[in-house]
């Protein structure tokens, strides 16, 4: 049986890479900051599915919590097949309004992390010409809008260039860019969401399916839904100047409240 290991693992888009996994049989390696949630899951997933579901209490926000994980990418013994890096979180205001101390445990989670697990996962991968990384960033990383999009911009620039580099290797990687999902996470950084149109939410488990599926086709990128990959193809023809204006009012219409 196969491994995969997921960050974030205990809610929202985490938490469906769980269920829909665990579900095709992968044992699991479970990684989030709340050790007993992270039980209770292991546990659910275990009895559903009768695959073994590891526990690993780990804040990517830390030095510490990086290391931990990395070692256990670095586990030649007990080998990781496929990683989701999907931890992450959204700063409530905008640039100057988040204390610089915020910003910068933003860009260490979303992108230091990102890099470290994915170099330590992928190592192990390339030796054995096989595996899969998937790193979550967003349809924001395609528009002007603040250190989160700026962040999620990183990731998918870093997964297609290493996707270029280890093409022929064996090992695919893949940036999976949603829209707005109903989750956890507007909610934890005090986003208000009442005026976001129903028609731009994305259901999770659905969005899973979609991207296991491309990455099964090969894909470096994945933006998970019709209506989004219409979205950003028009952005793609947006003036820069002119499409910087329409995100920072869609964020303060839509955004932090």
């Amino acid at each position: 049986m196969t491994t995969a290991l997921i960050t974030g693992a205990t809610a929202g888009i985490g938490a469906a890479f769980a269920r829909r996994l665990a579900g095709n049989g992968h044992n699991l390696v479970l990684v989030a900051r709340d050790e007993k949630r992270l039980h209770e899951q292991a546990t659910e997933l275990h009895d559903l599915h009768g695959i073994e579901a590891q526990v690993l209490s780990a804040d990517l926000a830390t030095e510490e919590g990086i290391a931990a994980v990395e070692a256990r990418l670095e586990d030649r013994q007990h080998p990781v097949d496929l990683l989701v890096n999907n931890a992450g979180f959204g700063n409530k205001g905008e640039y100057l309004e988040v204390p610089m101390a915020d910003e910068l445990t933003m860009l260490k989670v979303h992108c230091e992390a990102v890099l470290r697990l994915t170099t330590a996962a992928v190592r192990g991968m390339r030796d054995r010409r096989r595996g899969a990384v998937v790193n979550v960033a967003s349809v924001a990383a395609f528009v002007p809008r603040g250190t989160y999009g700026a962040s999620k911009a990183w990731v998918v620039q870093f997964t297609q260039g290493a996707a270029r580099d280890l093409a022929g290797s064996g090992v695919r990687l893949m940036a999976l860019c949603p829209g707005f999902v109903r989750t956890e996470f507007h909610q934890r950084a005090g986003m208000g969401t009442d005026s976001i149109p129903g028609w731009l939410w994305l259901d999770a488990d659905k969005l899973v399916d979609a991207a296991m599926k491309d990455l099964t086709r090969g894909k470096s990128l994945s933006i998970p839904d019709p209506r989004y990959k219409a979205l950003m193809g028009a952005v793609k023809l947006a003036p820069r100047g002119l499409l910087g204006g329409v995100t920072s009012r869609t964020g303060r219409k839509y955004g932090p409240r």
